[in-house]
């Protein structure tokens, strides 16, 4: 099976890939832009790995797209190349428009005219899953949860971009029969990720006693979902899931963002205690919240796990002890970044605060 996988350098990409090339029978090659997140020391174990291949491009570049799928011969697409910061989407929203929907608008073209040339078997076979986010659905109170059937309402300029992508994937199902799945997922964490974003940014703060900064009350509330566990979910939706359908993939694991940022400091006290630091907790700020800030997602993952039996296989307590221990054990992977592209700021606004989206 040759499978593509765009934007397969930045974080939830890159464990796609390292979990593909494991499996028997699989081919990946990963095309990437390389922008500012995007980091190929994530595949540094799988790099030299003769069933995995690496091209740089942009989703954006039709004659890319036309040479590497004639080249290439993909079975499966796994489309996760996207711009995917909130704040940074607040104040440039252009690239999230040009990436997110131009991106998959010409990504969808290629595939299509490539899937319509295939016969038989490679063409029944052939999948385009388009990786998308709960953030389309908007803001829930303080109960229910995101369903496939849930509307679309999305607050920011990030989650339109990714709202209006989710629609041209379906609309290319529905009117070219090209064989479309899409998955919305909850907020991912875990290694690899760029430290723009709460989980991260908080354990490298945190580990080096600067300040905590948390949004407005820090009662927002984030289904928390690790990884590895989404990867597996993408590879379940593309091998047994129904065409034309979408599928939630949750790790049924509610935190309030002041929650994640103090377990984050109790498992940092406990396997880096620091006393010049003292308790971590104590490193807690608040600031002003970022404009539309959405107060609640939460996932029902029901359709997924009755269906391709799929289960997240991380609480949000192990997977947060492996996440703050693998970026204890790290610092060669996150060193550089913090040093040469990254000094731990608030992207997109002036002051300093979190990342609100992972």
């Amino acid at each position: 099976m040759k499978i593509l996988v765009t934007g397969g350098a930045g974080f939830i990409g890159s464990a796609v890939c390292r979990q593909l090339v494991q499996l028997p029978g699989r081919e990946v090659l990963n095309l990437d832009k390389l922008t500012y997140a995007a980091n190929l020391s994530s595949l540094a174990s799988i790099a030299k790995l003769p069933n995995y291949s690496f091209v740089q491009g942009d989703i954006c570049d039709r004659e890319v797209l036309t040479e590497l799928f004639q080249r290439f011969q993909p079975d499966a697409i796994y489309h996760l190349a996207a711009e995917s910061h909130v704040d940074r989407s607040i104040t440039g929203s252009a690239e999230f428009i040009q990436t997110n929907i131009v991106g998959t608008h010409a990504l969808l073209e290629t595939a299509l005219a490539y899937w319509d040339k295939l016969a038989g078997t490679k063409k029944d076979t052939f999948r385009f899953l388009h990786v998308s986010t709960d953030e389309v659905y908007g803001s829930l109170g303080d109960d229910g949860f995101f369903s496939e059937t849930t509307p679309y309402d999305p607050r920011s300029p990030y989650s339109a971009s990714k709202a209006a992508s989710d629609h041209l994937a379906s609309a290319w199902h529905h009117t070219f029969g090209l064989p479309v799945l899409i998955s919305n997922c909850s907020n991912n964490y875990g290694p690899f990720q760029f430290p723009e974003k709460l989980i991260p940014l908080m354990i490298l703060h945190a580990l080096h006693g600067k300040p905590l900064p948390v949004y407005g009350d820090g009662k927002n509330i984030r289904d928390w979902l690790y990884v590895d566990d989404h990867a597996e979910a993408l590879r379940l939706i593309v091998e047994k899931g129904r065409i034309g359908q979408t599928y939630n993939v949750g790790g049924r694991n509610e935190r309030t963002n002041l929650e994640v940022v103090k377990r984050i400091c109790a498992a940092l006290d406990d396997l880096a205690p620091d006393k010049s630091i003292g308790p971590r907790e104590s490193l807690i700020t608040y600031v002003k919240d970022r404009p539309g800030h959405d107060r609640r997602y939460a996932i029902d993952a029901t359709k997924l796990e009755s269906e391709l039996g799929w289960r997240a296989r991380h609480s949000f307590e192990t997977g947060i002890c492996a996440t703050v221990e693998w970026y204890l054990t790290s610092k060669s992977w996150w060193g550089p970044i913090m040093t040469e592209r990254y000094k731990g700021e608030r992207l997109g606004l002036a002051s300093n605060g979190t990342a609100g989206k992972s």
